[in-house]
């Protein structure tokens, strides 16, 4: 039962608020409170309702820097599912941000470590069920904050094909695992491009789902409205598998709404012929920042849709250049406000509230602050700072906004079925050296997001493919349909994918890069 608050507590809480209350004030309030310390002294006797754990496992094991060249793994074990299904023989590897009973969890920081969950997030659970085995949980950035692969506190995750290169975050053990064909699909995470970022540094295909189409129950947040998660794999095939098994409303996250489920492996047959494609002008040449190789070769093979069939035109958006600014409106303050104040879980929304992991996280968040990472940091005094002078009056009008620039890519989508463009302005940078200044640091977990968060805050479907390589590293290019029209992207994206020549799992790509 929680302890009655004391009269100096009281009034700390009423400075808080600028209340000012005598003793005798407070003292009143102090015997008001009783009769609510009961409701909290029955809620601790009631259970609460808790996710299902289906299948045995033993846990999981730290591996060994032998058995982890790219740093990519945080957990092994072995969680095989049901013996028939979609992903039956399937090698499924979870982002340590997500929920797996039994097996540790500390999404990427230290302040969470040694938590255990003992619960299945749902997708975890629809995994099993479609027969896939969970082999373990990979690094991801702290508290996935970051598009570089420098910010676990485990150390950086390695870029397969270059280790001295960033594997992109947040989700970056998943994309370095699959490409080193160490697992053959795994999860990803996605608010500001965290499944697509480290997809196209290493030459992977990562989709982030229409808004709400996954159920989040049992994911880590970091900002409610922002939130995705969904699948990264070698082949768009293994893509669209892994999220036909995954998924549908599960009745329990306030972000799904109205979702609508097809059977995405069967689109793969149907042919691009007379698809409408429109290169979005908007999302090349971004200055101080895009690469001109890496641009030329987007517009390269997003031209090379005519030999399938496709109908290529350039097209113009002018407000996705503001996206990332409305993005920041909102991500600022709402990972403020939910994932550092809010204790990962926040309050006024119905749904599964994965209690140990909220309890977990506060003691570390308190007693630890000084061990976040400076993304986290930067983001808590500046999301602070800006709920305590401004009063939400900028996440209020980001918000409003984003409808705005959703409307502006609907409208694009009405005379084109697909959107392309680079799905980072750059080819994957070098890993910061371990004395790296702060804003050096900084600068390399954030810059490359500009394309990529602007879909976070709509919430189209935006899958990334890999178009080839320059100068040894993989180019991405991202493909944005209508909502709920993942089949059309993935259609799309399969088709490329025939043609286009690019090979995943080069041969003894771990090996050279290594070398």
């Amino acid at each position: 039962m929680p302890a009655k608050p004391t009269i100096e507590q009281l009034r700390e809480t009423a400075q808080t608020y600028d209340l000012h209350l005598s003793d005798a004030d407070l003292e009143s309030f102090a015997s008001l409170m009783s009769a609510t310390f009961e409701s909290y002294r029955r809620i601790d006797q009631l259970t609460e309702p808790a996710l299902t754990v289906r299948y045995p496992r033993s846990g999981g094991y730290r591996p060994s820097a032998e058995e982890n060249l790219l740093n990519a793994w945080y957990q092994k074990c072995s969680i095989k599912g049901a013996s028939t299904g979609i992903l039956a023989g399937k090698r499924i590897a979870i982002k340590d941000n997500v929920c797996v009973a039994g097996v540790p969890m500390m999404n990427g920081s230290s302040v969470l470590e040694g938590y255990v969950p003992e619960f299945d997030a749902t997708i975890v659970t629809r995994i099993l069920d479609a027969g896939g085995e969970i082999i373990g949980k990979t690094v991801c950035e702290h508290l996935c904050f970051s598009g570089g692969s420098h910010t676990s506190d485990t150390g950086p995750v390695l870029n397969p094909h270059d280790h001295t290169r960033s594997a992109g975050g947040s989700s970056s053990g998943s994309a370095a695992l699959v490409v080193a064909g160490e697992c053959d699909m795994a999860i990803g995470g996605d608010q500001g491009g965290s499944i697509r970022i480290p997809s196209a540094w290493c030459g992977a295909y990562g989709l982030k789902p229409t808004y709400g189409l996954v159920p989040y129950t049992g994911v880590f947040p970091i900002e409610l409205t922002l939130d995705h998660t969904g699948p990264i794999a070698a082949s768009t095939r293994d893509v669209a598998l892994l999220l036909e098994a995954i998924a549908g409303d599960d009745g329990l996250d306030p972000r799904q709404k109205d979702v609508k489920v097809e059977a995405y492996t069967q689109a793969l047959a149907n042919d691009t012929q007379g698809l409408r494609i429109g290169i979005v002008a908007e999302g090349f040449g971004w200055p101080g920042l895009s690469e001109q190789d890496a641009d030329a070769l987007v517009e390269a093979s997003a031209q090379r849709f005519t030999q399938l069939g496709a109908q290529v035109s350039k097209i113009s958006i002018p407000l996705h250049r503001d996206g990332i600014h409305i993005w920041n409106g909102i991500a600022v303050e709402g990972a403020t406000m939910l994932m550092v104040r809010g204790n990962s879980m926040g309050t006024n929304w119905k749904g599964h509230y994965s209690t140990s992991l909220l309890n977990a996280y506060a003691r570390g968040r308190i007693t630890r602050a000084d061990d976040l990472s400076d993304t986290v940091k930067l983001v808590m005094l500046l999301g602070q700072y800006m709920q305590d002078r401004y009063h939400g009056r900028y996440y209020a009008k980001a918000q409003n906004l984003a409808r705005t620039l959703t409307k502006a890519y609907d409208d694009a989508l009405q005379s084109v079925d697909l959107l392309v463009l680079p799905t980072l302005p750059m080819k994957a940078t070098r890993i910061p050296p371990a004395d790296a200044t702060r804003e050096e640091r900084v600068t390399r977990a954030l810059e490359m997001i500009a394309n990529t968060c602007p879909f976070d805050v709509t919430g189209h479907p935006a899958m990334t493919i890999p178009c080839g390589l320059s100068h040894g590293l993989p180019v991405g290019m991202m493909l944005v349909g209508r909502k709920w029209n993942e089949a059309t992207v993935l259609r799309a994206a399969h088709a490329f994918e025939r043609i286009s020549g690019y090979v995943v799992r080069p041969q003894q790509t771990s090996a050279v890069a290594g070398q």
